[in-house]
């Protein structure tokens, strides 16, 4: 009766080891369906600067608390033994005649415990730490925000890429349809005698260059998913289907072109600023460079002292002090003066910095302006001339069917249309990534 149970113990242990490491294998991957926003967020999480970035964050704040430990009493423990092979001496005068005589002093066996105790009163080093703590904190903080609108950016470039080449792919594929339609109807008719064989190889030629070009997408859809990948951190082997609705994206082409750019808003703009701080404390630290250095400290120690090594601990001679060092330093060859001036001159190179931040930022905004508000014209008039090319082609192939129209006239508004309706998502692309370059010269894209 026990041994039955086995069978069911091993299948339940496997089903729940499985079920285990596929919930694993899922929080590597997304679901079946990722829009843009959860790829985003998947690549937030897991690409490999934004992790490094993190790191780098918690480095900068492990490296503050380690400086700031400074300011702590410092406590410290020694130990000391020693054997004399020989006795050190001493020439003491003799007490009645007064001649110098050698002595040996001391005992074989010595050893010492020793504790010490030294609080910092007056450090520039410590006192820059706790000075620029939060600007370095800030820094680090401000570094990973920069990284996470890089990869915003480019996870969305990326993403747009492949979901528009993808729709082309599909456009494609509706002419391919529709082409062997027209293929089948050309050699009906030629093998009726309605019409030469030209329509057939017509159609022929058109559907072969169809299936051609839409190979060719099919195959940039592939790289550039991979490219997306490598953005988001997504694994290589792992499937990503992603989730999008053009006509939302249509709608998503709209931007407020009135705004002006501050230069403030910029996440490189508030690092330099960072900078300045930290290269103001600097110009501090190297102006207290004149003044001392001062430290309380206290000791215990206990001597132990014997001839024979095994009484050696038997009796100790402890000791005891408190004292006050005070570290001044005097001449230096100009070292300090040179260090200050460098510290100075470092603020100074800075504000040029933001200046020429300022003016880059400004001409980075109007390129980028300039060349939305230019993909967006282009996309409204290819938009105009797709409806044109419908319309042209519907009209063209019912005179075709009532005998008006050559089968060439078809074939030149089929290749019209196709390419009115390629030029259209490759002008909704141009147009998506260039708001996103308009987006990021604003400064919008923040965290």
């Amino acid at each position: 009766m026990k041994n039955s149970w086995l069978p069911l113990l091993l299948f339940m242990g496997t089903w729940v080891m499985t079920q285990v490491a596929f919930a694993q294998k899922n929080t590597d991957a997304l679901a079946q369906q990722a829009p843009l926003a959860d790829c985003i967020q998947f690549a937030l999480e897991n690409q490999p600067l934004i992790r490094q970035s993190a790191i780098d964050q918690e480095i900068a704040d492990r490296s503050v608390r380690s400086a700031l430990a400074a300011w702590y009493p410092q406590l410290n423990a020694g130990y000391g033994l020693t054997h004399f092979l020989q006795l050190p001496v001493t020439l003491i005068p003799d007490a009645t005649t007064g001649e110098r005589r050698p002595v040996a002093l001391g005992a074989k066996n010595t050893s010492t415990v020793s504790f010490s105790l030294t609080q910092s009163v007056f450090n520039r080093d410590v006192l820059l730490a706790s000075r620029t703590a939060d600007a370095y904190r800030a820094q680090a903080s401000q570094v990973t925000v920069q990284n996470k609108i890089d990869v915003v950016v480019n996870v969305s470039k990326a993403f747009y890429d492949v979901i528009l080449t993808q729709r082309q792919v599909d456009i494609l594929a509706e002419d391919i349809s529709r082409l062997q339609r027209s293929l089948q109807d050309a050699t009906n008719q030629y093998q009726s005698g309605v019409v030469d064989k030209t329509d057939a190889q017509r159609a022929r030629i058109a559907l072969n260059n169809t299936l051609a070009q839409r190979k060719q997408f099919q195959d940039l859809v592939g790289a550039k998913q991979q490219t997306l990948k490598q953005l988001m951190g997504y694994p290589p082997n792992a499937q990503l289907n992603l989730a999008y609705d053009t006509l939302q994206l249509a709608t998503e082409t709209a931007l407020d072109t009135t705004l002006l750019a501050n230069p403030v808003n910029r996440i490189e703009y508030q690092l330099l600023q960072t900078q300045g701080r930290l290269l103001e404390s600097n110009v501090r630290y190297n102006r207290w460079a004149y003044l001392p250095i001062v430290n309380a400290n206290a000791n215990y120690n206990l001597l132990y002292q014997n001839n024979s090594f095994g009484q050696l601990y038997s009796q100790s001679f402890p000791n005891s002090l408190v004292g006050l060092s005070v570290f001044l330093p005097i001449f230096q060859g100009g070292r300090r003066v040179q260090q200050l001036r460098i510290a100075e001159l470092q603020v100074r190179r800075l504000q040029w910095d933001l200046a020429a931040l300022t003016s880059a930022v400004d001409a980075e905004y109007a390129q980028a302006l300039s060349t939305y508000k230019g993909n967006l014209a282009n996309y409204f008039a290819l938009r105009e001339n797709q409806a044109l090319a419908q319309d042209v082609y519907r009209i063209i192939n019912l005179q075709y069917r009532s005998g008006i129209k050559t089968y060439l006239d078809v074939t030149v508004a089929e290749a019209d249309l196709r390419t009115a309706r390629l030029n259209v998502f490759n002008a909704l692309y141009q147009v998506l990534i260039s708001k996103l370059d308009v987006q990021r010269a604003l400064g919008l894209i923040q965290f």
